[in-house]
């Protein structure tokens, strides 16, 4: 068992052990790299802090993830984008302030065409829908309007989303293969006004996220951030 360190957080030293040998090649691309149970049981460690050091490398475009078999060094020749998936929940928490949301619709639906098409599903057929707001310390941070394909995860609507996130509980349960992200500039609408104690007309941040498994799209996620209360940074390395 690898002795704490209590510099590191326990995912970081986890994600450090499997970055540092990939860049020393002791996974080719395309090998087959230790299991989570092989890792909780060399770092001593929770398995949920495992899969948070194996989906960060997932982000970065490092390791690829195949529900029941493992995960692969990823072919060198790929990059990843700038923008990772995280957890509010724990960004929030992060910056030691308390993270609270409130959940404003949790429930089945009929897909229109355009939804369907995107999710992969044929129009008209159920769908599983929240409209959430993510508030720090009180004040509203994110509103997220989230569209599930029920496939994907069929227990999505029986959720406590005020104790996890769909973000945290959508990598547990359907692990993604490849994201895809637009961001834009918008001018709040009256009701994103309202959920978000802000001006209506007031400038906002929105990204509008797709995740797919190997097998078909999991969820479509619209996230309408207050502009002057979000920053999106990002990093690049070749």
């Amino acid at each position: 068992m690898v002795s704490p360190d209590t510099a590191e957080a326990p995912y970081a030293r986890v994600k450090r052990f499997l970055k540092d040998g990939l860049a020393q090649g002791d996974w080719p691309p395309g090998a087959l790299m230790p299991s989570e149970a092989e890792l909780v049981a060399r770092f001593g460690v929770s398995r949920m802090t495992v899969n948070r050091a194996l989906r960060e490398l997932q982000g970065e475009g490092l390791v690829q993830r195949s529900q029941g078999i493992g995960t692969f060094a990823a072919p060198r020749h790929r990059l990843a984008s700038t923008l990772t998936i995280h957890d509010l929940h724990e960004e929030i928490e992060a910056r030691g302030q308390h993270h609270e949301a409130e959940v404003l619709v949790q429930a089945q639906e009929t897909a229109g065409a355009a939804l369907a098409e995107r999710l992969g599903l044929a129009a008209g057929a159920p769908v599983f829908h929240t409209l959430i707001v993510h508030r720090a310390d009180g004040l509203p941070l994110q509103l997220e309007d989230r569209y599930v394909n029920p496939a994907a995860a069929p227990g999505y609507l029986e959720v406590d989303f005020t104790r996890t996130t769909p973000t945290h509980y959508l990598l547990q349960v359907a692990p993604l293969w490849q994201a895809e992200y637009s961001v834009e500039a918008s001018a709040a609408s009256a009701e994103e006004a309202r959920r978000l104690a802000i001006a209506e007309g007031e400038p906002c941040l929105v990204v509008v996220r797709r995740t797919r498994r190997h097998d078909g799209p999991i969820t479509i996620a619209r996230l309408v951030h207050p502009g002057a209360r979000y920053h999106l940074e990002g990093g690049f390395k070749p």
